[in-house]
C-alpha cells in the first residue's frame, strides 16, 4: 500500500505543470495512463471498473465527483477542476484526488477548495487506534460548515486494498464516538466533496457525472490512510505537504 500511494503521488507530481487552461480532460487522462503504465509500470485501477474506460475523473467547477473525460471538454482560465486517480502495483491499490485552480479562480472558488483542503485534514487527524469512523465525519461537518459550506451527503470515503472499493464506507458527515472503531492496519480513503451551496446533487443522463443541483462551485480532495498503532499515515501523501 506504500508503494501504490507514493506512485500515485508521483502521478500528481507529473500533472503540475501539464495541467493548464487550454488541455482536454482526454488529454489529461491520456498522459496519466501512458506515465502509470510506461514510467511507474504499474496499473490504471480505474480503468475498466464498472465498465468504466478511463483512467480517471475530472471533475471541473460544479461537477461534484465522477466526470469523465472528453476531447472536448477544455480546461478554462478561471477554472477549479478535481482530478482523481487511481493506482494498483504488485495487487495493492491506492486512490487520491487533488484539486487544480487556474490563475484566474475566483476568490470565493480558492476559499472553497482551501476549506476542503483544511476539511480533509480535520478528518484524517481524527485517525488512531480505538478512534470511531462517526469522529472522522463530524470533525470534517464541523470545520465545513463554520465555514458556511455543506457536505455531499451521497458519496463517501471508502476501505481499500486489493480491491478499489472495501468496506467500511467512510461518511465525511456524522456524530462523535458512532460507528466502526478503528484498528491498526485499516487502510481507507478520507475523501469530503464540499458545495458552495446546496449539498444536494443531481447525476446527469451519462450515468456518471454528478453536479451540484443548485449549480454552484464544488470542491474535492482525497487521499489513502492507515491507521498506526499509535495514529495515521497518509499513504499517498505528495511532496510539499504536512498532515
Amino acid at each position: 500500500m506504500r508503494e501504490s500511494g507514493q506512485l500515485l503521488a508521483r502521478v500528481f507530481s507529473e500533472l503540475d505543470t501539464f495541467l493548464v487552461p487550454g488541455v482536454s480532460t482526454m488529454q489529461i487522462n491520456d498522459r496519466v495512463e501512458k506515465f502509470i503504465v510506461d514510467v511507474l509500470h504499474a496499473r490504471p485501477a480505474s480503468k475498466g471498473q464498472y465498465d468504466y474506460e478511463f483512467v480517471l475523473n475530472c471533475s471541473p467547477n460544479n461537477v461534484v465527483c465522477h466526470g469523465m473525460p472528453s476531447e472536448t471538454a477544455i480546461v478554462g482560465p478561471s477554472d477549479i477542476i478535481n482530478i482523481d486517480i487511481t493506482l494498483e502495483k504488485n495487487g495493492f491499490i491506492s486512490d487520491s484526488s487533488k484539486m487544480y485552480l487556474m490563475e484566474g479562480a475566483s476568490a470565493r472558488a480558492r476559499k472553497l477548495v482551501a476549506t476542503t483542503y483544511q476539511a480533509m485534514i480535520e478528518g484524517i487527524r481524527q485517525v488512531k487506534p480505538g478512534a470511531t469512523l462517526g469522529d472522522i465525519g463530524y470533525a470534517i461537518q464541523l470545520f465545513a460548515e463554520a465555514a458556511g459550506y455543506s457536505v455531499v451527503r451521497e458519496y463517501c470515503g471508502h476501505g481499500i486494498g486489493r480491491e478499489m472499493h472495501e468496506a467500511p464506507n467512510v461518511l465525511h458527515y456524522g456524530n462523535k464516538g458512532v460507528g466502526l472503531t478503528l484498528e491498526p492496519g485499516m487502510t481507507f480513503t478520507v475523501e469530503p466533496m464540499i458545495n458552495e451551496g446546496s449539498f444536494d446533487t443531481v447525476t446527469q443522463s451519462d450515468g456518471w457525472t454528478v453536479v451540484t443541483k443548485d449549480g454552484r462551485l464544488s470542491a474535492q480532495w482525497e487521499h489513502t490512510v492507515l491507521v498506526t498503532q499509535t495514529g495515521y499515515e497518509v499513504l499517498t501523501i505528495r511532496e510539499g505537504e504536512s498532515i
